[in-house]
């Protein structure tokens, strides 16, 4: 299946980037979770735009938390009062990037997220703010031992995300890619060589009218699996009915 601009006329008229994004995220899951994970690995997709703060940690009401009354037949609810915090000191600007994004979790005493692929759009090579925060979180999340692919297929906008995020990392110049480079998959694997902490990078250019790449997928130490970004975009198209001609 060739690659297919989904950000410019015709098929931008046509079919919204967001539903196949969301499309995409949700086969690779699938076929992550289905035929490529081992037993104790699970892949979830995570979609939002805009500024949505996803809470990490749950807040659940532990037996006791709220006082019951009994009102005839039926039970009444009296939750705790409402606490309104005093004014804040300051306001800092902020961007929160879209999201597109698959994580791979580890189950044996989780679960664990151990890696993630994003699916890089529009708003996330928009602006500074926003390249920024994008790039932030790519670092962060190989700082910590996180393995990451980037894929970027947006037409309509040439920022480099793989670039800033090794800005981000005051990385080696040699591991960027030319300015030319608007569409790419990045892998990167953090590992732990002896005494060495490293992160290994394979670098493809893609194109329109070509077939996307295999690519690893670290879970843990030297065990990775591959990721058949192809495969995975064809049945993202067809269930669109989208076709390469």
């Amino acid at each position: 299946m060739p690659l297919l601009d989904h950000f410019h006329p015709p098929l931008s008229a046509e079919r919204r980037w967001e539903s196949f994004h969301s499309s995409w995220a949700t086969k690779l899951a699938d076929a992550l979770t289905e035929r490529w994970l081992p037993p104790n690995y699970i892949a979830e997709e995570n979609a939002h735009r805009g500024p949505s703060v996803e809470i990490d940690v749950a807040v659940v009401a532990q037996e006791g938390s709220a006082r019951m009354e009994v009102v005839g037949a039926a039970v009444a609810t009296v939750g705790t009062e409402v606490w309104t915090p005093p004014a804040a000191d300051g306001v800092l600007p902020a961007a929160f990037p879209d999201t597109f994004e698959v994580r791979v979790l580890s189950t044996d005493a989780g679960p664990k997220l151990v890696a993630a692929i994003e699916l890089i759009s529009p708003g996330n090579k928009d602006r500074p703010a926003e390249r920024r925060a994008f790039a932030t979180k790519c670092a962060s999340y190989l700082s910590q031992g996180i393995s990451v692919i980037l894929v970027d297929i947006v037409t309509n906008r040439r920022a480099n995300l793989h670039n800033e995020t090794l800005q981000i990392m005051d990385a080696a110049d040699v591991l960027q890619l030319p300015p030319e480079a608007n569409l790419y998959a990045v892998a990167y694997r953090p590992i732990r060589r002896g005494q060495r902490d490293e992160i290994d990078v394979w670098r493809v250019p893609l194109a329109l009218g070509r077939a996307l790449p295999t690519l690893p997928l670290g879970l843990r130490g030297d065990l990775a699996i591959p990721v058949d970004f192809e495969s995975t975009y064809a049945e993202a198209c067809l269930r669109k009915r989208l076709t390469g001609s």
